[in-house]
C-alpha cells in the first residue's frame, strides 16, 4: 500500500491494486495503482464512515471475484466536518469515475451508543449515497448480517473471519487492511452472490 499525505490536506486516500506493483501515478491529493480495464460488471462497496471510509472494487463473474482496487479513505481528526464531508464526496467521485462501477453495495448503519458518532457517520454516508447518484450508479444496501452471512456462512462472524473469507475469495497474498476496507470488499462480494440468486431492487 502506498501512501502519500500532502501536508495541510484535510483527507488521503489509501489503496492498492491486487497483483500488481507498477509505480504510483499521481492524482490530486492522492496516489493510485493503475491495472487493466475492468471487467463489465463491476461493484463498488463501501462500509461508510466518517473518519475512515472503506471501499472495494471487485469484478463479477459466475462467481468468481477479483479485486481491482480496495483501500480507505481517511480524514483527519478536529477538522471541520462539512470539510471532511467534501474530501469524502470528491474521493468517492473520482473512484466511480475512474471504475464506472456498475452498482455500489453500501452497510447499512448500526449503533448502540454515542449519538454524535452515529449523526456525524450517517451524514459521511449521505455524501456517498450523492456521489454515487449523481454519478447515475445502482444503489444496494445490506445490513452487517446480511454481509456476514453471504460472505463467511455465519451472521455473527468475527473481523478476522470476515477479513480471513475477503481474502480467501479474492485471491489476495494478504488479508486487506484495515478493517473497513475487508467490510466494504465484504459488501461487494456480498452483492455479488446476491445477484447470482436473485435480483434486489436498487434503491
Amino acid at each position: 500500500v502506498f501512501n502519500y499525505d500532502r501536508p495541510k490536506a484535510c483527507c488521503r486516500l489509501i489503496f492498492v491494486r491486487a497483483h500488481i506493483r507498477p509505480e504510483p501515478v499521481p492524482r490530486g491529493r492522492f496516489y493510485y495503482y493503475r491495472t487493466e480495464a475492468a471487467h463489465p460488471l463491476t461493484i463498488l462497496g463501501i462500509d461508510p464512515g466518517i473518519a475512515t471510509v472503506g471501499y472495494g472494487v471487485i469484478s463479477a463473474e459466475g462467481g468468481r471475484y477479483r479485486a481491482l482496487e480496495y483501500g480507505a479513505i481517511i480524514t483527519k481528526a478536529h477538522t471541520l466536518l462539512e470539510h471532511r464531508l467534501r474530501d469524502i464526496f470528491d474521493d468517492v467521485t473520482q473512484i466511480i469515475r475512474r471504475h464506472r462501477p456498475d452498482c455500489m453495495a453500501i452497510e447499512e448503519l448500526f449503533f448502540n451508543s454515542n449519538r454524535k458518532t452515529a449523526v456525524d457517520v450517517c451524514q459521511g454516508r449521505g455524501v456517498i449515497l450523492l456521489a454515487a447518484a449523481k454519478e447515475n450508479v445502482d444503489i444496494y444496501e445490506y445490513t452487517p448480517l446480511q454481509i456476514k452471512q453471504s460472505v463467511v456462512g455465519y451472521g455473527r462472524a468475527e473481523k478476522q473471519q470476515i477479513m480471513y473469507m475477503t481474502r480467501l475469495i479474492l485471491k489476495l497474498d494478504e488479508a486487506p487492511k484495515p478493517d473497513d476496507t475487508a467490510d466494504a470488499l465484504a459488501c461487494a462480494i456480498c452483492h455479488g452472490n446476491n445477484m447470482m440468486h436473485r435480483a434486489p431492487a436498487a434503491r
